[in-house]
This record gives structure tokens, C-alpha cells and sequence, in this order.
């Protein structure tokens, strides 16, 4: 499996980042409450994979229920390009859609009931990538 080094930013370009995942990319499409509204699709990396290049002082986050899944968005323009997920609170969950470079060579998708989330964690935890 291929390895490249994602680039991505928020809309305005005050966020940016870089992750080390696949070329061919697993996507996790979660209907929970906030994923539903936000159309949250994300694949996860470990945070040795993740590395924020600029825009930590224009981030601001957001958490609701059990507070573990940090929400955080560019406060300039509003947008998530990638959160600290509940299911793996010490990774990084990062939006494909964010991605500014060419390397995505495909998606694959896996669909996550985050409605039932207890339930769905026991046979479909997220796995992240880590190099």
C-alpha cells in the first residue's frame, strides 16, 4: 500500500496541515447527530501521521454529550478539516474533501451507525493508520 503526504487546509486557507496516509483512502461515513448535520466523512491517521503546518490560533473547538470528540474548526471561515475523533481520542479524523494536493488515488467508504455507537464500536471500531 502506497504511503503519500496529504495536503489540506480549511477554506480560507488559514488552517493547514499535512497527513502521511494512503494513496487509496478508507473513509468512514458516520450518521451520529453532529456527522449526520456536518456530512462529516473522515478517514483517521495516528498523530505521528499528522502534523498541523499553520492556523493553530484560528482554530476553536467544539464538543457536546461525553465531550471526548473534539470538534475543531477554523473560526475564520468555519470550516473542519479535521477533528480528534471520540472513537480514537488520541488520532487525528481528517476530511478527504480538505485535501488540496493530488493524492488521492481513490475512496473507499465504510459506513458506521453512530447513532449506535456502543454497539457499532464493538464490531466496527475505526482503525487508524499509522506508518
Amino acid at each position: 500500500m502506497a504511503t503519500v503526504v496529504h495536503q489540506g487546509s480549511c477554506h480560507c486557507g488559514a488552517v493547514k496541515w499535512e497527513a502521511t496516509a494512503p494513496a487509496v483512502l478508507t473513509v468512514y461515513r458516520c450518521n451520529c447527530s453532529i456527522c449526520n448535520k456536518k456530512k462529516n466523512e473522515h478517514f483517521i491517521v495516528s498523530s505521528t501521521c499528522f502534523r498541523l503546518i499553520s492556523g493553530e490560533d484560528s482554530l476553536t473547538t467544539y464538543t457536546f454529550n461525553t465531550h471526548q470528540a473534539k470538534h475543531r474548526f477554523c473560526k475564520v471561515c468555519g470550516v473542519q478539516s479535521f477533528y480528534i475523533p471520540r472513537s480514537n481520542p488520541t488520532d487525528f479524523g481528517v476530511m478527504p474533501h480538505c485535501i488540496d494536493s493530488p493524492t488521492v488515488e481513490r475512496i473507499e467508504y465504510i459506513d458506521f451507525d453512530g447513532q449506535e455507537w456502543e454497539e457499532e464500536m464493538k464490531t466496527k471500531a475505526p482503525v487508524a493508520f499509522n506508518q
